[in-house]
C-alpha cells in the first residue's frame, strides 16, 4: 500500500508555487518529482559535515557512486542547512534545537509532498546524555519526553498552547533493534528520550554560565529521569515525532550517548574516541537500510 505524505494545511492548495526558503527550493524553480521521488529514507542530523560524512558512507554500503566522490550539496543556494542524496537516500542537517529541526522539517515535509514520494521512513541520527548507561551506548526512542517526563510536545500557537504526541514507531523502533543485535558491535537499548529547550540548565548540567541549583538537586533530578524510563537526553527529538506523526511519517530517533550524566557534565572522551561513537548510529541505521533494500 503507498503511503504518502500528509500535509495538514489546506492554505498551500491555494498557492501557486512554493518556495521552500532555508533549502534554496522552489515549486516553481525545480522539478521535485524527478529530483526526489525515488526516496525512501531520510537521515537527518544536526551537523552538516555528518550528514555529508552520513551520505559518502551510505553510498559505499549500497554499491552507488564511486569512490572518492565529492557529493553536490543540494541546499548550497543558503548557508542554513545542506542537503545530500545517492540512490533512494536523503541525508539532511537540520542543525540544533527544536527551533532549527522544526523549520528544516516543515520544508523537508512539504519537499516530499511535492516530490509525491510514498512509503518513506526518516530516522534522527545524532548525539546525546546518557543517563544511566555507558558512554558509547546506542539508545533507540520509544517516545520522546518533555522535561517533566511527560510523553507531549507543547508549543503556543496564535496565543493559545497545542500539545502534540511525541510517540515513535514502535515497529520500527524493533526493527533497528534486531538490526542492532545482528551487526553486534555495540551496547544498544530502546527508551525513551529527555528533549530539553537548552544544553546547560534545561539538562542539570553544573558547569553552564549560570548554575542556581546544587549537585544534589541535580542528581535527584536525573534519576527521576531514569526511573521514569527516560536512558538520554538530546534537543530535537519531541518536535520530530510531534511533526512526523502528524504528516503519517514512520520516524525513529538513533542517537549514541557521548557521556553517563550520572557521572558528570563535561565530555571528556578524546576526538578519535567521539568520532567512532559518532559513527554507530551511522552503521546501524545504514545496516537497517541495506537490509530493507535487500542488500545484507
Amino acid at each position: 500500500r503507498e503511503n504518502f505524505i500528509h500535509l495538514c494545511n489546506p492554505h498551500l492548495e491555494k498557492m501557486e508555487e512554493d518556495i521552500l526558503y532555508h533549502f534554496a527550493l522552489g515549486t516553481g524553480t525545480h522539478d521535485f518529482p524527478a529530483l526526489f521521488g525515488d526516496v525512501k529514507f531520510v537521515c537527518v542530523g544536526g551537523s552538516p559535515s555528518r550528514m555529508k560524512a552520513f551520505i559518502t558512507y551510505i553510498a559505499e554500503e549500497l554499491g552507488l557512486g564511486s569512490p572518492g566522490y565529492e557529493y553536490p550539496n543540494i541546499c548550497a543556494g543558503t548557508d542554513r542547512y545542506a542537503m545530500y542524496k545517492v540512490g533512494p537516500v536523503l541525508s539532511v542537517s537540520h542543525g540544533m534545537g527544536i527551533p532549527s529541526i522544526s523549520i528544516m522539517l516543515h520544508e523537508l515535509i512539504k519537499l516530499l509532498h511535492h516530490a509525491k514520494c510514498s512509503n518513506v521512513t526518516i530516522i534522527r541520527i545524532g548525539t546525546s546524555g546518557g543517563i544511566g548507561l555507558e558512554p558509547g551506548s546506542v539508545v533507540i526512542t520509544r517516545q520522546s519526553v518533555d522535561a517533566t517526563f511527560k510523553p507531549q510536545f507543547e508549543q503556543v500557537i496564535l496565543g493559545k498552547t497545542v500539545i502534540r504526541s511525541t510517540d515513535l514507531d514502535e515497529q520500527l523502533a524493533k526493527e533497528l533493534m534486531q538490526c542492532s543485535k545482528e551487526i553486534n558491535q555495540f551496547n544498544t537499548v530502546i527508551g525513551n528520550t529527555m528533549c530539553t529547550l537548552d544544553f546547560y540548565e534545561g539538562q542539570g548540567r553544573l558547569d553552564g554560565a549560570i548554575c542556581l541549583y546544587t549537585e544534589e538537586e541535580k542528581l535527584r533530578y536525573l534519576k527521576e529521569a531514569y526511573e521514569s524510563g527516560v536512558r538520554n537526553i538530546e534537543m530535537e527529538s519531541s518536535v520530530f515525532a510531534a511533526m512526523c506523526n502528524l504528516s503519517g511519517v514512520k520516524a525513529a530517533v538513533v542517537c549514541v550517548t557521548l557521556l553517563n550524566r550520572l557521572k558528570g557534565d563535561q565530555i571528556s572522551s578524546s576526538h578519535e574516541v567521539l568520532v567512532e561513537y559518532q559513527q554507530r548510529p551511522q552503521r546501524l541505521v545504514g545496516y537497517f537500510i541495506k537490509k530493507c533494500l535487500g542488500k545484507v
